[in-house]
């Protein structure tokens, strides 16, 4: 291949962004694929990397049914009884010395397969990452844990991501956090997702780095986990056209945490806080963020 291919090529997409509809950048953008290299238009994409793709009129549909289907295979589980939630809502789990121990080489196969199932199903991500925390000794208890999951999956096996065809797509964010679940570290999980439209397009479950002394201060945290990853996709979606004429909507159902975010005075239950966690309260100044209120059950 000559770079000099590339560099031509890169340049004519370039130019492709700021002209034309997207049906005609799209068209442009293949026609000049095809005459710098060896490649034939195989038309709608309809499968890609174990995801499936619908397309439709009303929108698009993606999901990994056949490749979810594989993972119950795979570990005898196509027979199992379903549940309908991913984990136990008490479940705490530990690195326990005196546990019996099970194939960790399964279990790592095991979770990795999850973890690449959660690109179309975000319903699974905090449940994933809690079990991947064990992965150097698992135990009878986390592979019960991972053994559940699949029995969710066995129950919701066609489930996946709808976006629906809308020209006017405002980008929304949810945020939610628990307190000090780890029992080992006692730190809290951040979790977050954004919708687009009628479809989730980025979610996260992740540790906290720090340990929070109170709810407020782990739901706080979560939030401007949030509000930054919202600062960055706001930049992308203004370069694909999609800029967003408001500020984005962040939920979160803890109103101390919210009005924390609003004070600018630093009192006694936030002075402790790491002055990096409160960015978010510059973005709402700048108009970039909001944060409102949602009930748990919302």
């Amino acid at each position: 291949m000559d770079p000099g291919d590339v560099l031509i090529v890169c340049l004519y997409v370039d130019d492709l962004i700021f002209t034309g509809n997207n049906s005609e950048m799209i068209t442009k953008f293949r026609e000049a694929m095809i005459r710098h290299f060896e490649m034939i238009d195989l038309g709608l994409m309809s499968y890609f990397l174990g995801i499936e793709v619908v397309q439709q009129d009303d929108g698009i549909f993606i999901s990994q049914k056949n490749y979810a289907s594989d993972i119950l295979k795979k570990f005898k589980r196509e027979h199992s009884k379903p549940v309908y939630t991913p984990v136990e809502e008490k479940l705490k789990l530990t690195r326990e010395n005196d546990g019996k121990r099970v194939d960790s080489t399964q279990y790592k196969s095991l979770i990795g397969s999850l973890r690449y199932l959660t690109a179309t199903r975000p319903d699974i991500v905090y449940e994933v990452g809690l079990l991947s925390r064990f992965m150097e000794e698992p135990c009878v208890s986390h592979l019960q844990g991972a053994k559940r999951i699949l029995r969710y999956i066995k129950g919701a096996l066609t489930d996946g991501i709808f976006y629906a065809s809308n020209n006017e797509v405002e980008l929304v964010g949810y945020t939610y956090s628990d307190w000090a679940r780890d029992i080992e570290t006692r730190k809290s999980t951040s979790g977050y997702a954004f919708h687009l439209g009628t479809g989730a397009i980025s979610w996260s479950s992740k540790k906290q780095p720090v340990v929070a002394l109170s709810t407020t201060e782990a739901e706080y945290t979560t939030t401007i986990s949030c509000a930054t990853q919202t600062i960055w996709m706001r930049r992308i979606l203004e370069v694909i056209h999609q800029k967003q004429k408001s500020p984005t909507k962040i939920y979160c159902d803890n109103k101390s945490a919210i009005a924390l975010s609003k004070n600018p005075v630093f009192h006694g239950r936030s002075k402790h806080i790491d002055i990096r966690f409160h960015k978010i309260r510059e973005l709402i100044v700048e108009k970039e963020v909001v944060i409102e209120y949602c009930p748990t059950e919302e």
